[in-house]
């Protein structure tokens, strides 16, 4: 199928990266936030990000207001009803999916495709609460959305093949990488990162090595871009969390059992960047 206009549901920091992805692709995309006041903030992110590109000399002053002219932001959920291809990207929260999967079955034509920017969570869950299983898959971008190339594309056991390859040309349409992962916790990449930054943090936590050592160490020793601390500040701590768990709930493996000190920086609001403050203090950069 042909994909013409998208809808993407949430403004966060991941959804406001989608959006603009999809609209520097030439889709007409329209967000959506529970409130206004999140929706602006979004919006705003990706505002700036087209003028930072435009004073860089990447985009030009016409791209620029073309691009605006192709994004909309909306709190009302119904505005989506005629997309093509629906991308959630709300809270990492299986029980806040499980109840807009529904509604979005309900709304959208059958033909619509429905897809799920999860981690981590279980996508089979979220395509069996629809009427349109076979029209469901996971797209998990990484953060930031209109700079990683790769995408992970989710295929449950219901998934249609027509779907996968319609989201595989989707995702190259948008300059991605795509790979084919089973909807298994944590797919590919988070299976295998995920027990690293918790040794990091483990690492951290017994007084092995100091923060910035231990980023040091894997950036010079590994040739890493960037240190498991930073790394888990790009990413957020709550998401890591999140992720671990999920992981953890399907495995049982102690490689995945979040640390303490995870959990006591999450319930206390430093999430990395996204909160100002995680292992690094970005106010104080500022």
């Amino acid at each position: 199928m042909e994909i013409h206009k998208v809808g993407v549901i949430g403004c966060g920091l991941m959804g406001a990266g989608i959006a603009q992805t999809c609209v520097q692709a030439g889709y007409t995309t329209i967000v959506r936030e529970v409130d206004q006041s999140f929706l602006d903030k979004g919006t705003a992110r990706i505002y700036d990000a087209w003028q930072t590109m435009e004073r860089k000399g990447k985009i030009t002053a016409e791209q620029v207001e073309s691009y605006r002219a192709q994004l909309q932001g909306t709190v009302t959920l119904t505005d989506l009803a005629d997309c093509d291809l629906v991308i959630e990207a709300i809270l990492e929260n299986i029980e806040e999916k499980l109840r807009l999967f529904p509604v979005l079955d309900r709304m959208l034509a059958p033909s619509a495709l429905i897809l799920s920017n999860t981690s981590s969570l279980s996508v089979t869950q979220m395509g069996a609460v629809t009427k349109r299983p076979e029209k469901i898959c996971g797209l998990h971008f990484f953060n930031p959305a209109p700079v990683m190339k790769l995408v992970e594309i989710v295929k449950t056991i219901s998934t249609a093949e027509e779907t996968i390859e319609t989201i595989k040309q989707f995702a190259l349409s948008l300059g991605k990488t795509p790979v084919l992962a089973k909807d298994t916790a944590g797919f590919i990449v988070n299976f295998l990162l995920i027990p690293y930054l918790l040794a990091a943090i483990r690492m951290l936590e017994n007084g092995i090595a100091s923060r910035d050592d231990i980023d040091t160490a894997m950036k010079l020793g590994c040739g890493y871009p960037m240190g498991p601390f930073t790394l888990l500040d790009y990413v957020g701590l709550d998401t890591t969390l999140w992720a671990a768990e999920a992981i953890y709930e399907e495995y049982k493996d102690p490689l995945y059992t979040p640390p303490p000190l995870l959990r006591r920086m999450v319930t206390s609001g430093l999430y990395g960047r996204k909160s100002g403050r995680g292992f690094y203090d970005y106010q104080k950069d500022k």
